[in-house]
């Protein structure tokens, strides 16, 4: 009853408006860890929880859409996140886009567009409530980390006892980090070449570490 009656103490506010106060009041947190590039970041699912008692609060839905276009020669997955007011119905839109890869090892087109609409819809939805995902992997920080910058422990005061130089499976890294085509794909590089990247010395790694955040960078223009 008390809910109730709270529901109806709120001011009416239109479309914009509850945009508005949901954009201000969502707290959406970095809740996933991407290993290798020692950064967090947040899902489209991270957000979608976060978002629905304020959608409640506010009394408006959000609804997701996909769809396949082809543009020049190449497919993308165009998502649309709309807000509705479910008194007005009256709605605002965001829209995003992802290109599908020409390929990927190890998964089937299913999987390929599954990966490709998750990463559109995520996108779409930072337009609509106002979520900047640009400093994920270009803050300060991460760049300190991937350019071997003097904030590291200087390499003659390492551990010389680590593992040696191994210029084969840099480049086989390498040659994986550009074959990749979208930025959500990235996130799980660290997990499935755990054993190359440890088995790498530490100038091997910042050597990869930089071929990373350099494609992360390409693909986000």
């Amino acid at each position: 009853m008390a809910e109730k009656k709270k529901a109806e103490e709120l001011p009416k506010l239109n479309v914009r408006q509850k945009q508005l106060a949901i954009q201000t009041e969502l707290k959406a947190p970095k809740s996933q860890y991407n290993k290798f590039g020692e950064y967090r970041y947040r899902s489209c699912e991270d957000i979608l929880e976060a978002v629905k008692p304020l959608l409640a609060k506010y009394n408006a839905v959000i609804d997701i859409s996909d769809e396949l276009v082809l543009i020049g020669e190449r497919y993308y997955i165009r998502a649309t996140a709309t807000l509705t007011c479910v008194e007005s119905l009256q709605s605002v839109a965001s829209t995003a886009y992802a290109r599908e890869p020409d390929n990927k090892k190890g998964m089937d087109p299913s999987q390929v567009t599954g990966a490709t609409s998750s990463y559109a819809r995520k996108y779409a939805l930072n337009g609509l409530l106002c979520i900047d995902d640009t400093k994920d992997a270009d803050s300060n920080e991460v760049r300190k980390q991937a350019e071997n910058t003097p904030d590291e422990e200087p390499l003659s005061k390492r551990s010389k006892s680590g593992p040696a130089p191994n210029p084969d499976l840099v480049e086989e890294l390498m040659n994986i980090i550009a074959a990749y085509s979208d930025l959500e794909a990235m996130n799980d590089f660290s997990t499935k070449y755990k054993e190359k990247l440890a088995s790498l010395s530490e100038e091997d790694k910042a050597t990869v570490r930089r071929a990373y955040y350099d494609r992360q960078r390409e693909l986000r223009k």
